[in-house]
């Protein structure tokens, strides 16, 4: 019986994509899509799969909480998050969520098929060169940057402000009420010592986050 794998992003051409480089490699494989964090729970309830790839950045909700909520409901399904956000951090936060894999969506189709074959055998899956990162990430004996000192919900608003997002519009993606994400602005400008969203913008590209 052949594989069945979910899609879970918002751009069609990265879900084509992902098919095609699939269909060619794996044998009788099944797909199905989802493009928000409703669609990835609707279509995890109604079948079975065995793998979800899963974008950091649907609509609705981000990728680390739908793996929240995920494990939270004891699915275990495996997860390949597939983001083109700076690799180490998401990759990080991802993996210490429960993810069994991260990849950038940069990467080249043979990297993406070693990954899904990976995850298919029962590991975990990330590339050389990000292993590397997140070694020196978790080594306690170098000194944490500014954004490593914040918070998952933290990061995401600091994220979601560089991205020239305001602070409702994020509270709606993220259904937080304005003065939380106001609260969570606050802490990001005091634990990184910065003064407004431009620094955070600023911080954020010459930190190449985005």
């Amino acid at each position: 019986m052949g594989k069945k794998i979910l899609i879970a992003d918002d751009h069609s051409a990265i879900r084509i994509g992902i098919k095609q480089i699939c269909a060619g490699e794996f044998a009788a494989v099944q797909f199905g899509e989802a493009t928000s964090y409703a669609e990835v729970f609707q279509k995890l309830k109604d079948s079975d799969w065995d793998l979800l790839i899963l974008d950091i950045d649907l609509p609705g909700r981000n990728g680390l909480d739908i793996l929240k909520d995920i494990r939270a409901d004891k699915m275990t399904i495996p997860v390949l998050v597939f983001s083109f956000h700076s690799e180490e951090q998401i990759a990080y936060r991802a993996l210490k969520t429960g993810a069994s894999g991260y990849l950038s969506k940069d990467a080249a189709d043979t990297e993406l098929v070693k990954a899904i074959n990976h995850i298919f055998n029962g590991r975990k899956y990330i590339t050389q060169e990000l292993s590397e990162k997140l070694l020196y990430m978790i080594d306690d004996s170098q000194a944490k940057e500014p954004h490593e000192l914040l918070s998952e919900r933290e990061y995401q608003t600091f994220i979601m402000i560089a991205s020239g997002k305001t602070v409702g519009e994020i509270a709606d993606e993220l259904f937080l009420s304005k003065p939380t994400v106001s609260t969570y602005r606050a802490r990001i400008l005091e634990k990184m010592h910065l003064k407004n969203n431009a620094e955070i913008m600023s911080y954020a590209i010459g930190q190449k986050l985005m």
